[in-house]
């Protein structure tokens, strides 16, 4: 996964470095644009498990998982299973994604979507408001600490929510220094690209009551929901296993129990 990031976070970069647009004109448009859906509030309302069903083509490592999906109809298909959230993953040369399938999947439904990408600049994150965005990904291993905060206060200044990624209890110190109210625990390795369900449950358990808890990566089956949950989590993030899934919407009813 070290490798991935690396290539994926070098073909971002080098684009940011390209942008020559007004980042003044472009903020003033994503304030325009309407409120927000609430993500976080989304994830927070229930005792229950809240399950962020994530639209994704492919990756990288695996390649195609349903590289022809309607996104409008697993948007559906995800609202009726009762997700409370969407993540659509909107990278174009490593995951196969799309503007154009965030834009889709959030008219389609009513649910909160959350921007699945790489940010890199500021650009990026009024990009995400003004495409329809209700929440921003950050991933604390891609970012420095001084970018992750300038970044979060940017993105939460123009109305959107921010979950923060991380992978161990130093990047956890980051986040919280950066003022994260949401956090996810990716339960995959960046070196091995091994799931490692033990790290969600070790960092969670430090993660401050006020922080909804999110566990991201390796969640296959109900059982590892409700087992996330029973450890202190408010939300999973699950794509590879809806995508494949011949009844996404049954299993994400089995997750939330």
């Amino acid at each position: 996964m070290a490798i991935y990031l690396d290539a994926i976070l070098e073909r971002h970069r080098e684009v940011a470095a390209a942008d020559s647009r007004s980042l003044d004109i472009l903020l003033s448009e994503a304030r325009d644009q309407p409120p927000a859906r609430g993500f976080r509030d989304a994830l927070a309302a229930s005792p229950k498990l809240s399950v962020i069903s994530e639209i994704k083509r492919r990756s990288p490592s695996k390649g195609d998982l349903n590289a022809g999906l309607d996104p409008a109809e697993i948007a559906r298909t995800y609202e009726r299973g009762g997700a409370a959230c969407l993540s659509v993953l909107t990278d174009v040369d490593f995951f196969g994604g799309s503007v154009a399938d965030l834009q889709t999947a959030r008219t389609a439904c009513s649910l909160p979507v959350i921007r699945k990408d790489f940010t890199v600049c500021s650009h990026d994150v009024a990009d995400a408001r003004i495409m329809g965005a209700d929440c921003l990904l950050l991933i604390a291993a891609a970012l420095a600490p001084s970018e992750l905060a300038e970044l979060h206060a940017l993105a939460t200044d123009i109305g959107l929510d921010v979950l923060v990624e991380i992978h161990d209890e130093t990047e956890l110190e980051v986040a919280l220094a950066a003022e994260a109210t949401l956090v996810g625990v990716n339960q995959r390795d960046l070196v091995t690209f091994e799931v490692d369900h033990d790290r969600a449950v070790r960092v969670g358990k430090i993660i401050p009551d006020t922080v909804v808890r999110v566990a991201e990566s390796g969640v296959r089956h109900a059982d590892d929901a409700h087992a996330l949950h029973a450890a202190g989590f408010d939300a999973v993030l699950v794509g590879e296993t809806l995508v494949t899934s011949s009844d996404p919407a049954a299993a994400i009813a089995a997750m939330i129990r």
